[in-house]
């Protein structure tokens, strides 16, 4: 982990900030998560995986689409060694998704690109999670903050957020 991390206690989230709602979904959960500061930027998954000193497939990256069938916003939870293949997804999974505009996902999520947390979204999401990620016993996750992570078990995030667990490539 970089020597330069602060870890975020209760008394350090200002009031009111996106990782205080991120502390207080994984609190109201019951989720145990350790949030840490980084002096770096964590926004892309290398940064975040040096930054908190593990393998890069620990790096939980949060990509946020529109379902082409509902309109609503999606959340695809993908491991930082993994691509998400979006014909694959589509075609085994019989959902379609579409880019959507980065405006959109900070006005619904709350959560600027970069920072899109797993929980603490402003407005209800669906949330996909790559299968794979429930291979370590520790994951890291972006904290709301483009330069700020925290570490949880995958499985009981899965569970406290409802996860939908899929293969986000096809098997090789």
């Amino acid at each position: 982990m970089s020597e330069t991390a602060v870890e975020m206690t209760p008394e350090l989230i200002p009031d009111g900030s996106s990782m205080a709602r991120v502390a207080k979904a994984a609190s109201d959960s019951g989720l145990r998560i350790r949030i840490l500061k980084m002096a770096q930027s964590t926004r892309t998954a290398q940064e975040a995986a040096d930054a908190a000193g593990c393998d890069v497939g620990q790096i939980v990256k949060s990509l946020v689409f529109e379902n082409r069938a509902t309109g609503k916003l999606n959340l695809i939870l993908v491991s930082g060694a993994h691509n998400a293949d979006m014909d694959y997804i589509s075609g085994h999974y019989n959902v379609s998704f579409t880019r959507c505009e980065a405006r959109r996902v900070r006005d619904e999520t709350g959560f600027a690109i970069g920072g899109v947390a797993p929980m603490g979204h402003l407005t209800p999401i669906a949330v996909y999670m790559d299968r794979t990620l429930l291979d370590h016993d520790e994951v890291w996750a972006a904290a709301g903050r483009p330069d700020s992570v925290f570490s949880v078990n995958p499985q009981a995030l899965a569970a406290a957020i409802g996860a939908d667990i899929i293969d986000v490539r096809a098997p090789s």
